[in-house]
């Protein structure tokens, strides 16, 4: 505690040199602008006293004096300025001016110009004008430092206001009826729900809520509507901020958005708050490289306002994020975020349940069977789930049906995961034909092989994803593992592709470049993650590093090691490749039937493949 007090000492004084600076930058601004604002006051002050001036030379002055082409003279201490006459008429909206010179003839110019052609003239004495123009200027400088001054000071009490959307039961009209798939994360909040509702029977046995909730997964689980369900439940007012609300570019503003979010929490309770994408603010402190000020006096004041409210109040916290690795440890410690609610992509139940929330509203007929499209759309979150659902409808109306079927939403599984048709893309005879004999290597190596997911449709049509074709496999049933055998089995079929290019044309193509980078980090995986090579044997080689998000790998091992398992994820790519060739070789008869059927019909079922497949094995057999 007495660390954290240090701490919040030492970020204060940082505080105070940070605002010291500002505001000398502020004055020295403040001074420029005034001082450019003062010259141009006293200009602007000439130009209205004597209107518009062009320039004359004195020699065009003299000129013009000794001609009679000159009305009045007015002469200042360095520069002189005078009518001019034209064809007889005094030009009054024209002043020329010219430099004054030490020229002892021109007082007998001017008094001959005045004899002959009662040319005016006079000195001016400068010292009134220059008072007043002095003080005008003075004047315009306090006015635009009061301005500027004033500006700032409205901005420093604005800046902090939090900002946070309040939202009622009546507003948000979620609840956990609403919240599909994620029966655990609605278990572990139930309490804090109960709690709200009835303290009293908590506080009487002596047990204190849990001060905060932290919601992590992957991006679309629903972690925000989990949260507003909360609320809805709770019957209690929802204040709901981003983190990234309470970043600006002044430091203490963020801080001063928590007091403020905590005050009007504190006003209102019992309710909830909820902070999204906690970990713009909440991130670790690193004071080996130098830190943000503003984010870590935000963090600080926010550990000090958790550590400060009272639970009994019936406030309570709730974060969401998807980065919990880079979260400060201080943020996670018992008596702030005392729990961690995973809010994970849902399994095979799951999806269910969320096709049946999304699709209440909408209109579906007999056909639609939510547990084969549940099948197909394994991995898929809340969000895509909802999506499909969307998309399913919109292609009934599209097609002028009132009710939404089954082949409706198996087409919105493939709009959502590999685009819409690319209709204007045509392909020649030739591309055809390589794309056709290229996805019926793939799927003739699922049929040929144990230990591999059934095929749902096979198609040459290009997509908006990039796409010039792809086979669309379906799991009979949810899984949670996979065997050493299933995932080489994978990748000799993610290699049959380019195997049958190999078999039947001349030369290769770039069509492959997603099979082998898929290949490619499948082997690795089995090599530095799954322990699945006799050469490194259950060695950990590698670390997933964002969970939630990429699931990018880092290396943990030694230059010397990271050349050897690219020489065995080599090998292995190497031995699965020629198993597919020797595969596919071996049934190029099936190979040419079903791609020519394909190039003929551009999409087949996985019924129509297994027909034919059958068939041709069938013929095959007989002949021999």
């Amino acid at each position: 505690m007495d660390n954290e007090q240090n701490q919040n000492q030492e970020n204060h004084s940082e505080q105070q040199n940070n605002n010291k600076k500002n505001g000398y930058r502020s004055i020295i601004v403040i001074l420029i602008i005034s001082i450019i604002m003062t010259i141009l006051s006293w200009r602007l002050y000439d130009r209205l006293i004597n209107g518009a001036e062009e320039e004359k030379t004195y020699a065009e002055f003299i000129e013009m004096l000794d001609a009679g082409a000159v009305d009045s003279v007015e002469i200042y201490s360095h520069e002189i300025k005078f009518k001019p006459i034209e064809d007889g008429n005094v030009l009054d909206k024209t002043t020329y001016v010219t430099v004054a010179i030490s020229d002892d003839s021109l007082a007998n110019r001017l008094r001959t110009a005045r004899s002959k052609y009662g040319t005016q003239y006079k000195g001016i004495d400068e010292s009134g004008s220059a008072i007043l123009g002095t003080v005008l200027s003075w004047v315009v400088m306090i006015l635009i430092f009061y301005l500027f001054l004033s500006m700032i000071m409205k901005r420093s009490m604005n800046v902090g206001k939090a900002n946070a959307k309040v939202y009622m039961e009546k507003k948000t009209g979620v609840t956990f009826e609403d919240v599909a798939g994620e029966e655990e994360a609605k278990e572990s909040l139930t309490e804090m729900v109960d709690f709200l509702h009835n303290p009293k029977k908590y506080l009487d046995i002596g047990a204190k809520m849990p001060k905060g909730a932290l919601l992590v997964g992957p991006p679309g689980t629903g972690k925000t509507l989990l949260a507003k369900a909360v609320a809805g439940e709770a019957n209690v007012p929802f204040f709901s901020m981003s983190g990234s609300s309470f970043v600006e570019l002044y430091v203490g503003v963020g801080a001063l958005r928590v007091r403020d979010l905590f005050k009007q929490a504190a006003a209102m309770a019992p309710c909830i708050i909820f902070i999204d994408e906690i970990d713009a603010i909440g991130r670790s402190r690193d004071t080996r490289h130098g830190g943000d000020s503003e984010r870590e006096q935000t963090l600080n004041q926010l550990l000090a306002e958790m550590d400060g409210f009272d639970t009994s109040k019936g406030i309570v916290i709730l974060a969401a994020t998807n980065r919990p690795e880079v979260l400060d440890k201080a943020l996670l410690r018992p008596g702030r975020f005392d729990r961690r609610v995973i809010v994970e992509k849902p399994d095979l139940k799951g999806r269910i349940d969320t096709l049946k929330v999304h699709s209440k509203n909408v209109k579906m007929d007999e056909t639609v069977d939510f547990r084969e499209l549940a099948l197909a759309t394994s991995g898929a979150v809340g969000a895509d789930l909802a999506n499909i659902i969307n998309e399913g409808a919109l292609a009934a109306v599209k097609a002028g049906r009132t009710l939404v079927s089954q082949q409706d939403l198996i087409s919105a599984v493939e709009v959502v995961f590999a685009g819409k048709e690319k209709k204007d893309r045509l392909l020649s005879p030739e591309e055809k034909r390589i794309v056709a004999y290229h996805e019926v290597g793939h799927a003739l190596l699922i049929a040929l092989q144990k230990h591999t997911e059934p095929v749902q449709r096979i198609t040459i049509v290009p997509r908006t994803m990039g796409t010039l074709g792809y086979v669309w496999q379906v799991p009979e049933e949810e899984k949670y593992l996979e065997t050493k055998a299933e995932m080489q089995s994978d990748l000799i079929t993610l290699l049959g592709g380019r195997a049958a290019e190999e078999l039947k044309f001349s030369s290769v193509t770039t069509g492959a470049a997603n099979d082998i980078e898929q290949a490619t980090k499948k082997a690795r995986a089995m090599v530095t993650l799954y322990g699945m090579s006799d050469k490194f044997g259950m060695m950990q080689l590698e670390a997933v590093e964002g969970q939630y998000l990429d699931r990018a790998l880092a290396l943990q091992c030694s230059d010397e090691t990271a050349t050897k398992i690219d020489r065995e994820v080599r090998d292995m790519l190497k031995d699965s490749y020629e198993k597919a060739k020797k595969l596919l070789a071996s049934h190029i008869h099936a190979l040419d039937e079903i791609a020519e059927f394909l190039i003929e019909r551009e999409t087949i079922t996985g019924k129509e493949f297994m027909e034919i497949f059958s068939k041709t094995e069938s013929e095959n057999a007989t002949q021999k």
